[in-house]
């Protein structure tokens, strides 16, 4: 396969995966397409022409030649300098690395990660919250991401791929619709009853038990492993941790537990505050889910893959 023939995969497979409905995607892409054509030139000069085609601004091809045959790939949960020069290392050691996949985005797709958090309203609506609301709470969470990630180095990781010549991208909200996708639709099927049949469940899944075995596994951190589990929400796509106002407006809507990949302080006081239970699936093996999912599809092409950087590989093909 070619670069951007992995690139579209990801896109397409995250649209096909998309909490909001894929039609739904497709009309905003549209939406995306009448807005840039009713830009000014000198406005159009800074626009990211791939926001035309893919809504995901944390899922991009990096630096390389799109046009580049892939047969071996180094993919991680997060790809830094570090992951950059082990590439250029196994090359070395006669195991040439064609593309390093991240999962979490550097670059421009780190910087503009604040933009995919508008998912977010429409998954709350999606779980009884009025979408006025839900947009109401997020525009402030939005706009706190957007700042916070003004002062970083974005192209630190980009700037040594460049230097070793490394094509480089990153799937990560794409990646994360299917990890979503794939345990909502396991909890709505098989409807565990209490808490500790949630991590049950969990751990029958290969990453987490797999990360349980590391320390980094399924953990109950609001409410009691006896506690019934009633409604259950994936909250694991949409760039980042939400509003931690979204807790009292879940309670509202029927919500009983938040099955997460991590949770800020803040927000597990408004989810106990809120009776609303929380399980942390675990960071890592979430990630991990979720790309293995489509690095599964990269399998069947016959592409080699390389993990690194906290990526628990479980091949379903």
């Amino acid at each position: 396969m070619k670069i951007k023939e992995i690139y579209a995969l990801a896109v397409e497979m995250g649209i096909s995966r998309d909490p909001r409905g894929e039609e739904a995607v497709r009309a905003l892409l549209s939406k995306e397409r009448e807005r840039y054509e009713g830009l000014k030139e000198d406005e159009k000069e800074d626009y990211d022409l791939e926001k035309l085609t893919n809504p995901y601004s944390d899922t991009r091809i990096l630096y390389g030649d799109p046009e580049k045959e892939v047969r071996r790939v180094l993919v991680g949960i997060d790809v830094e300098v570090q992951e950059v020069l082990l590439a250029d290392r196994l090359a070395e050691k006669g195991k040439p690395v064609d593309l390093i996949i991240a999962h979490h985005p550097e670059g421009r797709a780190l910087a503009a990660l604040y933009e995919v958090m508008h998912l977010q309203e429409d998954v709350l609506a999606y779980f009884g919250v009025p979408i006025n609301v839900a947009e109401g709470i997020m525009a402030s969470r939005i706009s706190e991401v957007k700042r916070g990630l003004m002062p970083l180095n974005h192209f630190r990781a980009i700037d040594a791929a460049r230097l070793l010549d490394l094509p480089l991208m990153c799937v990560h909200t794409a990646a994360d619709n299917l990890v979503t996708n794939y345990l909502q639709r396991l909890f709505d099927e098989r409807k565990p009853e209490r808490l500790s049949d949630v991590v049950k469940v969990l751990k029958e899944i290969p990453e987490y038990k797999t990360a349980a075995k590391q320390g980094a596994g399924p953990t109950i951190v609001v409410g009691e492993k006896d506690r019934r589990a009633g409604k259950i929400f994936v909250d694991m796509t949409g760039g980042t941790s939400g509003s931690p106002e979204a807790y009292a407006k879940l309670q509202v809507a029927g919500v009983g537990t938040v099955v997460g990949m991590h949770i800020k302080e803040e927000h597990r006081k408004e989810a106990e505050k809120n009776n609303i239970n929380v399980v942390i699936a675990g960071h890592m093996a979430s990630d991990s889910l979720g790309m293995n999912l489509f690095l599964d599809e990269l399998a069947r092409q016959g592409i080699e893959i390389i993990t690194t950087s906290g990526l628990i590989r479980v091949a379903r093909v």
